[in-house]
């Protein structure tokens, strides 16, 4: 073999193994919060190395950035986060710091779920005196499985644009996850019947998807503004309104301080529930399927 013989097979050899490279390479996601990590692990398999910036028992409102959450921000090829202002108290400053242009808002490597799915709370003026309002809309829209099913389509689509030579990958992924998830939807929907016109007061107003989902209503919240925490003025006013308006639980976030709802149930009688609220809140809720799984089955046992 001649030299030029030996430099072609060589850069063809050369050529063949970063191919090969590009095409296993993994995809860095960072999402900002435990459902989306656990969404894309459900889309992207082998294909993405992904974690979460939160956990279940973090307030998404409320992160520090952390050097190593800006370590893991720099190096991420993708972003995948709620949107709706959730995130709007560190997630700017966080992509500032990292220094990496490809995950800023409005670049391909910067994914919105919330973006893709219909809104409820959208407020007709925002005013602070309020307190904690989304001008948005209310951000908390991981609660409603047929929001994640919406989201799941739009995240899988952005795979493949940004990972081309997976593309076939990730729509096959999605179309399993897809009849995986509309299974469980039925089953979920049919187990929760009852739940459907049950009342219920809930710590902050983050499970309105949840209770639009399943037809039930909400009567009063443990704060009297989104965002300010319970008073003790303001949990008495709302017992004494549940004695003229009764409530079958109350609800709170496995990030949420019990005592609160704790202090409302004893007095009114009526079970207080913790809603895992997303993935990782216990050892029982590991993934998107066991999150709702867990929760249908407890606002079940609290509505006996």
């Amino acid at each position: 073999m001649n030299f030029n013989r030996k430099f072609v097979v060589s850069v063809l050899v050369g050529a063949a193994a970063l191919l090969s490279a590009s095409a296993h390479a993994e995809l860095n996601v960072l999402a900002c919060e435990p459902e989306w990590e656990a969404l894309t692990k459900e889309l992207g398999g082998d294909k993405v190395k992904v974690s979460s910036a939160t956990n279940a028992l973090q307030d998404p409102h409320r992160i520090e950035a952390r050097p190593g959450l800006i370590a893991r921000t720099r190096n991420a090829d993708v972003l995948v986060c709620t949107g709706l202002e959730l995130e709007a108290g560190w997630l700017p400053m966080l992509v500032q710091q990292s220094g990496n242009p490809k995950i800023a808002a409005g670049r391909p490597g910067f994914f919105e779920a919330g973006a893709v799915v219909p809104r409820l709370d959208v407020p007709a003026r925002v005013d602070r005196s309020d307190g904690d309002v989304h001008a948005a809309g209310n951000p908390h829209i991981q609660q409603n499985p047929r929001n994640i099913a919406l989201v799941a389509v739009a995240l899988a689509k952005r795979l493949a644009e940004l990972d081309p030579a997976n593309a076939a990958w990730y729509q096959a992924r999605q179309a399993d996850f897809a009849g995986r998830w509309n299974a469980a939807m039925l089953r979920w929907e049919k187990q929760a019947a009852p739940l459907r016109g049950v009342a219920v007061v809930e710590h902050h107003k983050n499970m309105e998807y949840l209770m639009n989902w399943l037809g039930m209503r909400q009567v009063g919240t443990l704060e009297a503004k989104p965002g300010v925490e319970p008073s003790a003025a303001h949990l008495g006013q709302l017992l004494a309104q549940l004695q003229r308006q009764p409530a079958k639980m109350v609800l709170r976030a496995a990030y949420q301080d019990a005592r609160p709802s704790q202090w409302l149930a004893e007095r009114a009688k009526i079970p207080a529930v913790l809603v895992p609220f997303t993935v990782g809140a216990d050892d029982k809720v590991t993934d998107l399927f066991s999150l709702f799984d867990v929760t249908v089955q407890r606002l079940l046992e609290a509505n006996k």
